[in-house]
């Protein structure tokens, strides 16, 4: 119910209601600001207390600080001594490191071997069932490509070893044509 003091809250659940704001034009507060200065203060230094931390020695500027210059324990200055840092030096290479291309030895790659392609409109694939062929633009016994991460580094013969497909490397693309390839 707007208006009705409530627990929680010193103002009530809604607007406040006409007999606090009289009492507030009249002079008198009828409950402590909570968010006032003072409360606000006093619950900062309960917390520093609490923590051990010793409350700011010098009085911030405002409408606090003369409230705090006479009251609160003495404060002792504490001794601050400068932090001593080493050097900086640069970091000397060891014998034992890799350097350049040793550093990617255990780098995995994706290699694929592509058999060939072909091109069909979509009612050729959805017609696709057990048993169709797809006919693919390379001849029989012709290399195959083989790529590394989608970028083409040779050509081979396609082999069966112990059951299982393989690749006998015929051809390795030169360099110039890999990196114009990556470019």
């Amino acid at each position: 119910m707007p208006g009705k003091p409530n627990d929680q809250s010193p103002f009530g659940e809604g607007d406040l209601n006409q007999e606090l704001i009289d009492q507030m034009l009249n002079g008198g507060t009828a409950v402590q600001d909570p968010w006032g200065d003072d409360t606000l203060q006093a619950e900062i230094e309960a917390a520093r207390a609490a923590a051990g931390v010793m409350p700011d020695p010098s009085p911030s500027p405002g409408p606090m600080s003369h409230e705090r210059a006479g009251s609160g324990p003495s404060l002792t200055p504490t001794a601050v001594t400068p932090v001593q840092f080493m050097p900086l030096t640069p970091e000397l290479p060891t014998p034992d490191r890799g350097h350049g291309i040793e550093l990617l030895m255990d780098v995995a790659l994706e290699v694929s071997v592509e058999l060939g392609r072909s091109h069909m409109p979509i009612g050729e694939i959805l017609g696709l069932r057990t048993g169709s062929v797809i006919e693919l633009d390379k001849l029989a016994g012709e290399p195959v490509d083989v790529s590394v991460n989608g970028t083409l580094i040779a050509r081979g013969e396609v082999v069966v070893v112990d059951e299982k497909f393989g690749v006998r490397i015929t051809e390795v693309v030169s360099k110039a044509r890999r990196l114009a390839s990556v470019a």
